[in-house]
């Protein structure tokens, strides 16, 4: 009798929370540890999270913007640039512009402000953790419509610039209009794995890090009105 196949295991994603108000950091911490998710670290400080960080490499980080020194943004750009493949899921209080602006130029992948419901959270968490970029409603438009203002129309192509392949260019407009991956399979009648391969090819093609730089440069290319 031959044995049966292994069942697949899939790793929790591993998520570090950052917040010097103890009631919301224990109780986002209890709400993603019963959805499933492993929480490898918390920090109420900017300093002891990028302590943290380096050791418990999360693959998401939770972060509000208002902690002690280095603020968010601060652990958000020295994180990255310790780990650029770890992501960062904002959770602040304020929806300002100024405030989301700084975290996504930081290179945060989300925002999401704290009158989000617990299921809001925890999708944004896989979702985030998948390499999509996750906007509480009203912010995305807010966030595209600053990096269009800041693209330079008249800024000249470099010769030297990298061919995407027309697929990737297709998806390139999808994720530049703020699709997600699955949406963006939908409409293409591909495989989420498929589109991912896409998005990361042009990722390295262009020698970039994440989804929030692509986005950024696809705009900047006026990809998003076509």
């Amino acid at each position: 009798m031959s044995a049966a196949p292994a069942e697949e295991t899939i790793e929790p994603i591993r998520v570090m929370v950052v917040d010097d108000h103890p009631m919301w950091r224990d109780a986002v911490e209890r709400d993603l540890q019963q959805a499933g998710f492993d929480v490898v670290a918390v920090a109420a400080t900017g300093k002891e999270a990028l302590a943290r960080f380096k050791a418990a490499r999360p693959q998401v980080v939770v972060l509000d913007l208002q902690i002690p020194e280095p603020d968010g943004v601060g652990v958000t750009r020295e994180a990255l640039a310790h780990d650029p493949s770890a992501r960062v899921l904002v959770l602040s209080a304020s929806g300002e512009q100024a405030d989301v602006l700084e975290a996504v130029k930081a290179g945060a992948t989300g925002y999401l402000v704290k009158s989000a419901s617990r299921e809001e959270l925890l999708d944004a968490v896989r979702r985030v953790a998948r390499g999509d970029t996750v906007f509480t409603p009203g912010l995305a438009g807010l966030v595209l419509g600053e990096f269009r203002r800041l693209a330079d129309p008249s800024a000249s192509a470099d010769p030297a610039q990298p061919q995407l392949t027309e697929r990737e260019t297709e998806v390139l407009k999808m994720v530049a209009k703020g699709m997600s991956y699955k949406q963006i399979a939908e409409r293409l009648v591909l495989s989420h794995r498929t589109v991912q391969n896409h998005v990361q090819n042009t990722l390295r093609k262009l020698q970039m890090h994440n989804r929030v730089e692509l986005t950024r440069w696809a705009i900047e290319q006026g990809l998003d009105s076509d």
